[in-house]
């Protein structure tokens, strides 16, 4: 199976409450994202990033997804923020913990990420740039951007 397709597969970590996956399954699948996450080099390109972004499916990880954005800081910062923004419609559909993190990894990256991530949306339609604008918003409004040195950095246009 193809790596990008299997770590999103496997981003969808077994809750607690789930009582139909035996715990033995679970903590294998929970163990093979990990794996997966950790063998991660950078070379996997903006496609390895959307992946990895597009994995972040789940409200618990239980600690699984800190090797995802361990993973997303190797990639040099243009991969890392066209990775992001081809990722633009998971990245409205996960949690907002997990979107959190992936900003905030974004506008803490090394300079070329945030403005990488600011060229490609413009590219995008009105509709997805609202979206990624109201995420945007959010978490420095509420959230993980609320420090005054993360805000501003992501600019999306609006319709």
């Amino acid at each position: 199976m193809d790596w990008e397709v299997e770590i999103v597969e496997c981003g969808d970590i077994v809750q607690d409450e789930d009582d139909t996956i035996p715990r033995v399954e679970a903590e294998r699948r929970w163990n093979h994202y990990v794996e997966l996450a950790d063998s991660v080099t950078g070379d996997e390109g903006p496609e390895g990033v959307a992946a990895i972004v597009s994995s972040l499916r789940v409200q618990y990880d239980y600690g699984a997804y800190q090797s995802a954005y361990g993973a997303l800081e190797r990639f040099p910062p243009a991969d890392l923020g066209k990775g992001i923004i081809l990722a633009a419609n998971e990245l409205t559909r996960i949690p907002h913990d997990q979107s959190g993190d992936v900003i905030l990894t974004l506008v803490r990256s090394p300079a070329g990420a945030a403005e990488a991530f600011n060229e490609v949306i413009k590219s995008f339609p009105g509709d997805v740039r609202n979206r990624i604008r109201d995420i945007v918003d959010f978490h420095e409004s509420d959230e993980w951007l609320v420090e005054d040195e993360d805000k501003g950095i992501i600019k999306v246009p609006r319709e």
